[in-house]
């Protein structure tokens, strides 16, 4: 699963001893899919937080600070689980990409707490969960011999329900005194909405980046793009239905239309059929858009679970949904459909696990689910309660959600335009 491309002992970097494998100089695909995937986690998840009127400077800056700390752990855990060998790290692009996923399970977790944490706590979140990614990902690939090839289980509903852990947590009784700041502007869901372009585009990118070159990977292309497609139409349609009016809520468009390719992360490679994927894009468009009407203030009144962006909607459900049906379509998997040999390639059963079959891998599929949800919330319960440590820095309740508390602010920004909607406020007088 992870390719060479050079050698890094530890931490000293060798320039001059760099050795490009043959493999990363056939499949070119595979540095085209690394970009698709960097912009992702830069560009496509620090926009998407741009949403809050007073954060735009936090979300997209905090968001670029633990991506690129992240991926430098990332390179180092992964690499001493998989590709550690005669002392050294092996490193290629393939190494880079699961580094990239790594780090958006990290800045999934961040949109439960947007606005809330000092930069760092973002840090210390982000060195404890890519620690934790990495041994959830070891524990589900190379003990369980599951296939996640986009994330459902390892990135989605890791990063998700460990951000809906550590938020709750952090929970702040008297958040209602910064909750005309948790809302939108017109210009910050223009922004935000460039960030869902950019993930909507490249989503079928990202599920298929690390699938076998050939037929796994056009799968997983084919089933990520027809889910999204088929999710933008049942999110506009319920987003709706569900309003007073019947007008669009622009929340629903930003995150709902995504979730149909959280929910193929698992089965995209696999024979879900274009059908099958509409079908899951469908759903989860559905579930997604009701979640941000029903649920998402149902945890926060009664749960206590403050979640900024919600995370839940976008990548906790869908996750679990994309686990589930990635556990089902492996325990239907035939020979009459794959082939003999499209089988054996599809799930890997060579060597140690020649003998297990269809119905088994189903069943560990499924035991995956439950080995990332219990990860995600025994971890986010102890690095919640190491971030409630006081002298973190973390804002108080009446300056979250603001720029200016860890950044310096224009200030005609500070005067006019981030108070541009304040009816407190009256025009001079002259």
């Amino acid at each position: 699963m992870y390719g060479a491309v050079s050698e890094l002992p530890c931490l000293e970097y060798q320039a001059f001893l760099l050795q490009v494998s043959s493999k990363a100089a056939v499949h070119l695909q595979s540095d085209e899919a690394f970009q698709d995937v960097h912009v992702m986690i830069f560009v496509g998840f620090g926009f998407l937080m741009t949403f809050l009127q007073r954060y735009g400077f936090g979300a997209v800056g905090f968001n670029f600070l633990l991506a690129a700390f992240g991926i430098q752990w990332a390179l180092l855990m992964q690499g001493w689980f998989h590709s550690f060998e005669n002392g050294k790290i092996l490193i290629g692009v393939e190494n880079l990409i699961n580094a990239d996923f790594c780090v958006g399970s990290v800045c999934i977790a961040f949109g439960a707490i947007l606005g809330k944490t000092s930069p760092v706590q973002l840090l210390i979140l982000t060195l404890f969960q890519v620690t934790l990614f990495a041994v959830n990902e070891y524990i589900l690939v190379s003990l369980l011999h599951v296939k996640d090839a986009g994330g459902s289980m390892t990135i989605h509903t890791f990063g998700a329900y460990f951000g809906l852990t550590v938020t709750r947590i952090l929970y702040r009784p008297n958040l209602e005194q910064s909750k005309d700041k948790q809302g939108s502007v017109y210009h910050s869901d223009l922004f935000a909405m460039i960030g869902t372009l950019y993930l909507w585009m490249y989503w079928p990118s990202f599920n298929s980046a690390v699938s076998n070159h050939g037929d796994a990977q056009h799968r997983a292309a084919i089933n990520t793009y027809c889910s999204l497609a088929s999710c933008v139409l049942t999110t506009v349609a319920f987003s709706s239905l569900l309003q007073k009016k019947g007008k669009l809520d622009m929340v629903h468009i930003q995150n709902a239309t995504l979730a149909g390719g959280v929910a193929v992360g698992t089965s995209a490679e696999m024979m879900l059929t274009p059908y099958g994927s509409l079908i899951v894009g469908f759903l989860c468009g559905i579930l997604s858009t009701v979640g941000f009407v029903y649920l998402m203030p149902f945890l926060e009144s009664k749960l206590h679970i403050q979640d900024t962006c919600g995370i839940h909607n976008l990548h906790a459900m869908p996750g679990l949904i994309g686990g589930i049906v990635g556990a089902v379509t492996a325990a239907a998997a035939t020979e009459e459909v794959y082939g003999k040999e499209g089988l054996i390639s599809a799930f890997d059963f060579t060597g140690d696990y020649k003998e297990r079959t269809p119905s088994v891998q189903g069943g560990f599929q499924a035991a995956g689910i439950f080995v990332s949800l219990a990860m995600a919330l025994a971890g986010g319960a102890i690095v919640g309660a190491i971030l409630k440590l006081p002298f973190l820095g973390d804002p108080a309740d009446e300056n979250c959600f603001e720029d200016d508390v860890y950044w310096e602010v224009p200030e005609d920004e500070e005067s006019g335009l981030y108070h541009m909607h304040d009816p407190t406020l009256k025009p001079a007088t002259s």
